[in-house]
């Protein structure tokens, strides 16, 4: 299984902005699916946490945009869990223009574990925590 995940996808016109950019809110999208994506592969797909009654909820974004994202463009999104708390974890992510290597953004999500019913703080069960490799850093 993957410690670093790519997740492929194209800049659609949905996600553009009125400068014909890739609006902020479409990387938290990207983002986010890349996330569901590689828990997936991981052997946690969403329909698994809700069977646990358990799951992640975020805490924080942080986003560092450095090159614009155009209409059409094929972008890669690289995600990795950068640690592993008792009842939280850092997501980190890079998103990449394959065909230049390009690097336009640099992000990380702060994911909480939570109990759905109550929407209170739960330790991450070893069976989550043992389904990700942690990467301290990705190159």
């Amino acid at each position: 299984m993957p410690a670093v995940f790519e997740h492929p996808l194209t800049v659609t016109r949905d996600d553009l902005d009125l400068l014909d950019h890739a609006n902020n809110l479409s990387y938290l999208k990207w983002m986010q699916t890349a996330a569901l994506a590689h828990s997936a592969v991981q052997g946690w797909p969403t329909e698994r946490y809700q069977a646990l009654g358990c799951g992640w909820v975020v805490r924080s974004h942080q986003i560092e945009y450095l090159q614009p994202a155009l209409l059409r463009q094929e972008l890669i999104v690289r995600t990795w869990v950068a640690n592993m708390r008792k009842v939280t974890s850092l997501r980190r992510y890079r998103i990449v223009r394959p065909s230049d290597n390009v690097l336009l953004a640099e992000a990380a999500t702060d994911w909480a574990f939570i109990h759905y019913p109550t929407g209170q703080l739960k330790r991450i069960p070893v069976e989550v925590s043992a389904a990700f490799e942690v990467v301290a850093d990705a190159d």
